[in-house]
């Protein structure tokens, strides 16, 4: 019962919050088409394995509960709730529109303000989940708006809670060439979490291979990804998050120029430190035209 309350609840504020709308300018359509969610047990060992894929400060979410100022409970009698939001298709098919500028190439407009509203929707929803089971008597805690996340910029980027690795725990999708998670609704997704003592039933994971869904990994093809991405960030090997994130900065300066009056700030932690308001805008081309944008291109191999 409060599995269909809670799809509903999220249903319903998807199709109204004026915060998933683009600007006025931009049409003000979607940003976020209907989630999908996926819940995993907070004593499930995946959570300590992550320390060692993640970085050894990523949280298990008995830490991350108590982080938070929450009471001393059993792991077990946690749940992790995942969602994935999917991009809108009007966004993804305004995406195939690249803008080129003489030395760099920008994602459209359309997708960088949605990629820079969703932060706002994502943190507000989150609040709302908090809400949601405080009037049902239960208590939530989201890692996204907690003290305790924090981006580590220490030898690479990574953080105290990774969206990616908890919906993987969930069994929301596996990993890519790219690193971003192929879901049943595809790549091109944002992802958030909260963790609850409300009494869910457990996910399953269809898989514990965390490469399952990408077509390089699976039969070794595809490497669209590769191709698209226009700083060079991604190769057989994987992606280079630093060339990634170099490349993403030309990004930002270049979109906040354009479109900066309509953007919102945001605030962002890294290495524990509060760090001055940021306009994210993303680059994302390696999720626009290939296989895994909007499906998993996969899920054959699952029958």
């Amino acid at each position: 019962m409060l599995d269909k309350e809670l799809l509903e609840f999220l249903e319903r504020f998807f199709s109204t919050s004026n915060l998933n709308k683009l600007h006025k300018t931009y049409g003000g359509g979607r940003i976020f088409l209907s989630p999908i969610v996926g819940v995993a047990s907070g004593n499930d060992p995946i959570f300590k394995k992550f320390k060692e894929v993640v970085g050894p400060e990523h949280l298990t979410p008995i830490e991350m509960w108590l982080a938070s100022g929450q009471d001393s409970i059993s792991p077990s009698k946690l749940r992790i709730v995942s969602i994935v939001l999917p991009f809108s298709d009007e966004i993804r098919k305004g995406s195939r529109n690249a803008i080129q500028l003489s030395r760099i190439k920008l994602p459209a407009e359309i997708y960088s303000l949605g990629r820079n509203y969703a932060n706002a929707f994502k943190a507000e929803t989150l609040r709302q989940l908090i809400k949601f089971f405080k009037k049902r008597g239960y208590k939530a805690v989201a890692g996204m708006l907690s003290e305790s996340f924090s981006i580590i910029a220490k030898g690479g980027f990574h953080s105290t809670w990774s969206e990616r690795h908890i919906a993987f725990a969930a069994g929301l999708g596996t990993f890519s060439l790219h690193e971003a998670l192929i879901t049943d609704l595809g790549c091109n997704i944002r992802l958030a979490s909260i963790i609850t003592n409300a009494p869910f039933k457990v996910s399953s994971r269809k898989t514990d291979d965390p490469y399952k869904n990408c077509l390089f990994y699976g039969k070794g093809i595809c490497r669209e990804c590769e191709k698209r991405c226009p700083g060079k960030a991604i190769d057989k090997n994987g992606h280079d998050k630093l060339k990634c994130y170099e490349y993403g900065q030309k990004i930002a300066r270049k979109m906040i120029q354009r479109i900066g009056p309509i953007l919102k700030p945001h605030k962002r932690r890294v290495n524990g430190k509060l760090r001055p308001e940021v306009y994210p805008v993303g680059c994302a081309f390696c999720q626009f035209d290939v296989p895994c944008m909007d499906k998993n291109p996969m899920a054959n191999e699952y029958q």
